[in-house]
């Protein structure tokens, strides 16, 4: 049998029960930031394995604030947990270069991991050839969503919506026909300017592909590189015409993001009719919309380049890194990585499974389903760039610098050039 807890700590509470310096206690202890429903649901399903693996084990799952700072801070003082889900790379990186973390290759099935996870995950939490973090829950980026019993009476078909092209045409299309195609809002009081970096993140993996993006996201290639002017231009085109975006491009400034879809469900008809955002967005929709999402709202996902061709997905999500190699916490690390993990998890939670295998059935409805069959028939599913880049740039002069091109101050070829001069 196994005894399971979870426990929600703020940052100062945290630690004094780690489980890291034991060689192999029934103990094993996981901090991780992701919702309490997404959590409870993963430490059900835990539970279950751990059970059906007569495995003397006890589970200690502690949600934590501010996961990203404080276990730096706690590898720093000697003081961390076994398992800890982490939502950045980044993070992934710097725990490797203090020497905390173990790989992951022994703990888990690395040929089944292979076949099951999205392209491109397993190499976002690869180091020097081996798996330093796996992820365990994800989130996708560069879906459109739209309304849908609107978009059906004016004729609109997301299937017509095969390229980039397809898209400027549909956007053509609705503006011709007296409609405003697009919602867009950028404001997010200190974190301005995000939802236009995920823009330019999008038009750059579909039209540079997937190898460039990871090259463009490093600083191996310039941030101001040809391809990265390229989807400057194409966003322009979807964007910045007249009419193209209700009160105008330059409002996004001062349109919150999480309201921006707002006006696709007004009572007199959609004021916009397109939205390109997270998956998570569905959650800022009003309460009559969210009361029936499938009859409300419909999704696609961003189109590629070129119908058929190259088509990498955006997002993000929690990954498994392992702070202590013992026996029962390499167990916990495998039924961690194993599809039907999330089994408990998704009918009931924003999870969202990274394994392109997992039974697509258990999402709550149509909509996630619909955001799963895209991102599992991707090309490669690419951590979002910002998270990745330096924080002077990720979360710093390429917030400000969007919003600066958006807003009218400057072109996008002076700001991705400013970004680019002052590249730490």
């Amino acid at each position: 049998m196994a005894a399971l807890t979870a426990l929600t700590l703020p940052l100062a509470a945290c630690g004094g029960d780690s489980g890291s310096g034991s060689s192999n206690s029934k103990t094993v202890t996981i901090w991780s930031s992701v919702d309490q429903p997404v959590q409870d649901g993963l430490l059900k399903a835990l539970e279950g394995k751990i059970k059906a693996g007569g495995d003397d084990i006890t589970i200690k799952w502690e949600k934590v604030e501010n996961i990203n700072q404080l276990i730096i801070t706690k590898i720093q003082s000697g003081d961390t947990p076994d398992i800890a889900l982490v939502p950045q790379p980044g993070v992934v990186s710097q725990m490797n270069q203090l020497g905390a973390i173990k790989p992951l290759d022994d703990a888990v099935d690395m040929g089944t991991l292979k076949d099951s996870m999205m392209p491109g995950t397993l190499e976002s939490g690869t180091i020097d050839g081996k798996l330093m973090g796996l992820l365990v829950s994800a989130n996708v980026k560069g879906l459109i969503f739209y309304p849908k019993k609107a978009w059906a009476d004016a004729g609109y078909d997301p299937a017509s919506v095969t390229d980039i092209a397809s898209l400027q045409a549909l956007t053509d299309k609705m503006k011709s026909d007296g409609n405003t195609p697009w919602c867009f809002g950028i404001e997010s009081d200190t974190a301005t300017g995000w939802p236009a970096t995920d823009w330019i993140e999008t038009l750059v993996m579909k039209t540079a592909g997937a190898d460039f993006y990871n090259q463009w996201v490093a600083h191996e290639v310039p941030f101001n590189s040809d391809q990265v002017l390229a989807a400057g231009d194409t966003m322009e085109g979807l964007l910045f015409g007249d009419g193209n975006v209700l009160g105008g491009v330059q409002s996004a400034t001062s349109t919150n993001f999480g309201e921006a879809g707002t006006p696709m469900f007004a009572a007199g008809g959609p004021k916009c009719w397109m939205l390109n955002q997270g998956s998570f967005i569905t959650g800022f929709f009003p309460d009559d919309v969210k009361a029936d999402l499938d009859a409300n709202v419909g999704v696609f996902g961003f189109p590629p380049a070129t119908a058929g061709g190259e088509n990498p997905v955006e997002g993000g999500g929690d990954l498994l890194t392992m702070l202590n190699d013992s026996d029962n916490v390499k167990k916990v690390v495998g039924y961690l990585s194993e599809t039907d993990i999330g089994n408990d998890a998704a009918p009931n939670s924003s999870f969202f499974s990274p394994h392109k295998d997992f039974d697509v059935s258990l999402y709550p409805n149509q909509v996630t389903k619909d955001e799963a069959n895209y991102a599992y028939s991707s090309t490669a599913f690419l951590f979002d760039g910002s998270d990745a880049m330096p924080a002077e740039v990720g979360t710093g002069s390429f917030w400000k610098e969007m919003t600066s091109w958006i807003s009218g101050e400057e072109d996008f070829k002076t700001a991705v050039g400013n970004i680019e001069a002052n590249w730490p």
